[in-house]
């Protein structure tokens, strides 16, 4: 006789087939660069909207960490998207012993956060958050990983410290990956950056005074975005 948990992990498999589509997931396969190469590799889409996939989150908020662990091994993009929803509601409700579990567990699984989206959702709204009055030094270390996708969670994380007008900790990892190779790691950082220009336009721009011209040209484009066109033209040209 199957476990509780397997069967509703049961259930949700069979809810999200019902909501596949087809031609949805093509577009979604092409643009997450699933083909050989490239960073989504292997990824299997079913093509459905993400407030779908929110809404089925909700549904089996209750699932145990092992029955995640499952659903964030699966090749399907949106099995691994549902799990973190779900995980990061566990998180929300959690006291501070079992907050540590899940973002334990967070860690132990980052291999299996292997898409843009799945960082952007889960790293400032798990670790991030649970870092806030917390030693930060594990994200230094996250930067400096092999690793394409714990180097994003490592920028993206520092998203929770942003939104409390802390940014010493995202300056500090962008500076680390000012050197990174990989486009989703120069965007990453462009973003945020960005984001600390919307709350403080002095502290942006002290650093890109520093780094602009060391900076790859993309993260610079998304750092500046939001600049008057004067002020973008004349970093671009430096």
């Amino acid at each position: 006789m199957k476990h509780p948990q397997e069967t509703m992990l049961d259930h949700l498999r069979d809810d999200l087939r019902k909501l596949r589509n087809p031609a949805k997931a093509e577009i979604l396969s092409r643009f997450f660069k699933t083909v050989r190469g490239e960073y989504g590799e292997g990824d299997v889409f079913l093509g459905i909207p993400v407030p779908q996939q929110r809404r089925i989150a909700k549904k089996y908020c209750d699932f145990h960490l092992g029955a995640l662990r499952m659903l964030l091994s699966s090749r399907i993009h949106e099995e691994r998207l549902v799990a973190l929803f779900i995980l990061i509601t566990k998180y929300s409700k959690a006291e501070n012993t079992d907050r540590r579990a899940v973002v334990d567990f967070y860690l132990r699984n980052t291999r299996r956060i292997n898409s843009w989206d799945l960082v952007d959702i889960s790293a400032g709204n798990i670790l991030g958050d649970y870092l806030l009055d917390k030693d930060r030094a594990l994200l230094s270390r996250l930067a400096g990983s092999d690793n394409l996708w714990e180097r994003r969670i490592a920028i993206m994380a520092t998203f929770a410290f942003i939104r409390r007008n802390e940014f010493k900790d995202t300056l500090h990892i962008s500076e680390l990956l000012l050197k990174d190779t990989n486009d989703l790691i120069h965007k990453a950082v462009g973003w945020m950056l960005r984001e600390i220009g919307k709350r403080d336009r002095r502290t942006e721009e002290q650093f890109l005074r520093t780094h602009s011209r060391n900076m790859p040209r993309t993260m610079l484009r998304y750092a500046i975005e939001r600049f008057d066109e004067t002020t973008r033209n004349a970093y671009l040209k430096k």
